[in-house]
């Protein structure tokens, strides 16, 4: 068995290569079958409507037959196809892969894959059984329909119409109106709204006529949330429907639908033979952050790290500052303050990459305000970490954590984006989010904050914890809002939610409480046989036996479990810890598996989740072991929790 000093070192080394040049990471999302769809359709639809040069058509076509023989290679052996490469069928990529072949008048080409795909769909239930998997929620099933309208495979008559007028309204509003989709999801509402509006028009006068004079007013609403980038949200789904839905409703030309063709043809992945689209550009601001503060979990390896390299991680620190959002935002309305996923145009300030960034720029200030790494710092970089960075990360803050204590619901938890928009999941509140946005508060409270008082950081944080407790499912454990596990019953992922609500207990000391006893009691009971967390019958480990687990789940489960000094606790993590020792030993670390979810619940796996949650458990480990070493005076060489 390898020591555990060696198993950090490793996975350190490989996270530490995924950096820029610039010293943050970007990590790479899965390619994804259903954005790879989406995009084909939307590229395919205009170019039966637009007029193009030929090399810019000859340009285009290529990519469509190349993302064709990309989704043809994805098709699983059920007929269907899953979001990304390793996970199960599922209806609604099925139908979008359909209705892709359809604009292309490529299916007499491939009858055999799609008749495959036809008889998938008809056994999951077809249009009803695609209702049926989002329910009330029309986010995406409405877009869905349409785009397989637009192909001719779907009659306009079974998409439901979207009240794109309301999108006139004043932004303020817009949480009062009780709108059939979720916050960040106007631009499809405004564009397939206006395309089914379009081909198949109200019989009602009235509506007509209202619906009719808004089409102008809710299209500059479409280019004013536009980013420069192109990309709603930098997302591949959500910008092809706008795109196909405006070109279907006549607008090939307008300026939405050039910058949004812009967008497609600038974040396509390609190689001599195939091309593909991710499901957004990158999580570049999430990845950083996750990464500054899994390392810092052992002070001693952080601090030398930067002392090692001081331009790179002044660099990286400068990168997150600037990622800041620094006006209201054109896409929620938010007021400065807050984080996105992404340093790109497309991204919008949300409650869980600000409490990282938060977190992550307190880490860097407790490290440079620390004598200790003054005195060991080079006289040639001691300005570049003085006076100057602290007092900038201490702006940033104040202005973060106002943001972020404003955003808190009135049921006292945390939505992703917008306060007040309680309708639909992925607007609510969530119990990873408000982990994640405590954890960020207590991190600072302690620090003079100038924009909050101390009794309304304490009332935020004291709300938070009662809205967990009132979340706790009887059996122990917590859900998260935007992660999952494709093995467990409705795709909840309890490994997640119940390992980061924790975090929050643990930073906040509070875990001698019921609730999180009886959390940590279910991660016990929980625990595979193999040693480590979450997975099921999905998971494929190449060469190796390390049983249906991931390295993600194993990771979080690992990290919470040894924030508890019960023996019962200890002997779980270091089973945990052993598991990840052997993935470490048979180079398999780094694999990924999708447990996160994107918007409408679509999956996703990402390159550096297995890497970033791994090393915030093994330095979690090292510290304690460093701790240990230092109270008993004897070497760390054993793998002990």
């Amino acid at each position: 068995m390898q020591t555990a000093d060696s198993a950090f070192q490793t996975t350190l080394k490989l996270l530490l290569d995924e950096r820029t040049d610039d010293g943050h990471f970007v990590g790479e999302l899965s390619s994804s079958a259903l954005s790879t769809a989406t995009a084909v359709s939307a590229l395919s639809f205009y170019l039966k409507r637009k007029t193009l040069a030929a090399d810019q058509r000859s340009a285009i076509e290529q990519k469509v037959a190349a993302s064709i023989a990309w989704m043809l290679n994805q098709q699983n052996d059920d007929g269907g196809w899953g979001d990304t490469d390793k996970n199960y069928s599922n209806i609604s990529t099925t139908m979008l892969v359909e209705a892709a072949f359809e604009a292309a008048d490529l299916t007499s080409d491939h009858l055999p894959a799609i008749e495959e795909a036809r008889q998938y769909i008809f056994a999951q239930g077809g249009i009803e059984g695609l209702r049926d998997r989002y329910g009330k929620d029309k986010t995406f099933a409405v877009p869905i329909l349409a785009n397989c309208a637009m192909a001719g495979i779907v009659p306009w008559h079974e998409v439901s119409a979207l009240p794109f007028e309301a999108a006139c309204v004043p932004q303020r509003f817009y949480n009062l109106m009780q709108l059939p989709v979720v916050s960040y999801a106007i631009p499809a509402l405004v564009a397939i709204g206006q395309c089914k509006f379009i081909n198949d028009p109200p019989w009602d006068p009235v509506r007509k006529t209202i619906r009719s004079l808004a089409v102008g007013r809710s299209l500059n609403v479409l280019e004013k949330m536009q980013p420069e980038s192109g990309g709603y949200l930098e997302a591949i789904p959500l910008t092809s429907f706008v795109a196909m839905a405006l070109i279907e409703s006549g607008r090939c030309d307008c300026s939405v639908v050039e910058n949004s063709i812009r967008f497609l043809l600038e974040s396509v992945r390609h190689d001599a033979e195939s091309c593909c689209w991710p499901i957004d550009t990158n999580l570049a601001t999430w990845g950083t952050t996750l990464a500054i503060n899994g390392i810092a979990n052992d002070r001693e390896t952080f601090s030398q790290l930067v002392l090692d390299e001081p331009k790179n991680w002044r660099q990286c620190i400068e990168w997150v500052l600037s990622c800041q959002n620094q006006e209201v935002h054109p896409f929620t309305g938010a007021a400065p303050g807050g984080w996105g996923w992404t340093d790109l145009s497309g991204a919008v300030p949300d409650a869980d990459d600000t409490p990282g960034a938060l977190i992550a720029l307190k880490h860097v200030y407790d490290l440079i305000r620390s004598a200790e790494f003054q005195s060991a710092l080079p006289e040639a970089t001691r300005d570049d970490f003085g006076e100057a960075l602290e007092q900038q990360i201490r702006s940033a803050a104040d202005v973060g954590l106002k943001w972020l204590v404003d955003l808190q619901n009135c049921d006292r938890g945390w939505p992703t984006f917008c306060r007040g928009w309680g309708k639909l999941p992925f607007d609510r509140s969530g119990a990873d989010l408000t982990a994640h946005a405590i954890r960020a508060i207590n991190a600072w409270q302690r620090t003079s904050v100038e924009s909050l008082s101390a009794r309304r950081i304490g009332n935020a944080i004291e709300n938070g914890f009662a809205y967990l407790r009132q979340k706790q499912h009887s059996e122990g454990y917590w859900l998260p809002l935007w992660f999952g596990n494709q093995d467990f019953p409705d795709d909840i992922n309890p490994c997640y939610g119940t390992a980061k609500v924790l975090q929050a207990f643990i930073d906040c000391k509070l875990l001698d409480t019921r609730p999180a006893q009886n959390g940590l009691k279910w991660l016990v009971n929980h625990q595979n046989d193999d040693g480590g967390f979450g997975g099921g019958p999905s998971v494929q480990w190449k060469n190796v036996s390390l049983g249906s687990s991931t390295v993600e789940e194993t990771a979080l489960c690992a990290e919470a479990l040894m924030g508890s000094e019960d023996a019962l606790h200890q002997d779980a993590a270091r089973r945990a810890v052993d598991w990840l020792d052997q993935a470490v030993m048979s180079d398999s670390i780094a694999t990924f598996n999708p447990i996160g979810f994107y918007f409408a619940k679509l999956w996703y796996h990402e390159k550096l989740y297995p890497l970033v949650f791994s090393i915030a458990a093994l330095a979690r480990q090292k510290s304690g072991m460093s701790n240990a070493t230092r109270a008993r005076g004897k070497p760390a060489t054993t793998n002990t929790v």
